[in-house]
C-alpha cells in the first residue's frame, strides 16, 4: 500500500537566496515561512516558502554553489522539452484549482513582466510555462480529474522503456509490504542501494550511527523563539 501522500518539500540550490524569495513572494504570491542554518550543513542556509501547511518548495544556499559552472543542457534544461543530466530537475510544476486560477497566475506573471507560454491542454492536464531565477523551468497546472493509466500508458512508449506486461501490473498497483515498527536493521555501503553520494569513509561512519542517536541529536529548535 502506498503511504507516501505527496509532496513535503521539493529542495533546490540557489546562490541568491533573496532573488529567489523575491521571485516566488512576489510573482507567484507565495510566502516565505522558514529561514534558518540548515540542520548539519555547514555554511548553508535553508528557505521554505509554503505551497499549503503540508508544502513547501525549498531553497538551499552557501557561497560556494555560486562558482559551480551552468551548462544549459547538462546542469539546467531551461525550457519544459529541453535535455539535461540525468538524475536533475527537468521542470518544477505547481498545481492550481482550476482554469480561472490558472488565468489569473498568469495575469500575475505577466503583468509582472514575465513572459507565459499557453495554456495548453495536456488531457489530463492543462498548463502554462515561464521561467524563474537561475534557470529554474516553472509550469503552473490543474487536473479535472485523477490520471487514468489505463489511458495514459502507451503501449509503444510501454516498449521502449523495457516494460513488460506483467511488470506494467506492478507498477500501476502499489505493492503490499508488511511493516516491522522501524526495527530494520540499517544495510551497509556493500547493500545494493541505491546509495547516497557522500565521501566513502564518512558515508560508512555515518551509516554506522545507530537510529536511536540520529534522533536524540536531532535539531528540533526554531531560530526565534515566539512568545505564547
Amino acid at each position: 500500500m502506498n503511504k507516501v501522500q505527496g509532496l513535503h518539500h521539493l529542495a533546490i540550490t540557489t546562490a541568491n537566496m533573496k532573488e529567489q524569495i523575491e521571485f516566488f513572494t512576489d510573482k507567484l504570491g507565495m510566502e516565505l515561512v522558514a529561514l534558518y542554518w540548515m540542520h548539519g550543513v555547514a555554511n548553508t542556509w535553508h528557505g521554505f516558502l509554503r505551497l499549503n501547511d503540508d508544502s513547501s518548495i525549498a531553497f538551499v544556499c552557501n557561497p560556494d554553489i555560486g562558482d559551480i559552472p551552468v551548462v544549459m543542457g547538462q546542469t539546467h534544461a531551461g525550457n519544459p522539452g529541453a535535455n539535461c543530466a540525468k538524475g536533475t530537475m527537468q521542470h518544477l510544476a505547481l498545481k492550481v484549482r482550476d482554469h480561472e486560477e490558472l488565468l489569473a497566475m498568469r495575469d500575475r506573471l505577466r503583468s509582472k513582466g514575465v513572459p507565459v507560454i499557453g495554456p495548453t491542454d495536456h488531457g489530463f492536464c492543462v498548463s502554462i510555462y515561464f521561467a524563474g531565477p537561475e534557470n529554474l523551468s516553472l509550469e503552473l497546472s490543474y487536473s479535472e480529474a485523477p490520471i487514468d493509466h489505463r489511458a495514459w500508458i502507451d503501449p509503444e512508449v510501454q516498449a521502449l522503456a523495457g516494460i513488460s506486461d506483467a511488470e506494467l501490473a506492478r507498477y500501476t498497483q502499489s505493492s503490499d509490504y508488511a511493516d516491522q515498527g522501524g526495527g530494520v536493521v540499517q544495510p551497509g555501503v556493500d547493500a545494493p542501494g541505491p546509495h547516497m553520494h557522500y565521501p566513502p569513509e564518512r558515508y560508512a561512519q555515518t551509516l554506522a550511527v545507530p537510529d536511536e542517536v540520529v534522533w536524540a541529536n536531532s535539531e528540533n529548535q526554531p531560530p526565534v523563539r515566539v512568545a505564547d
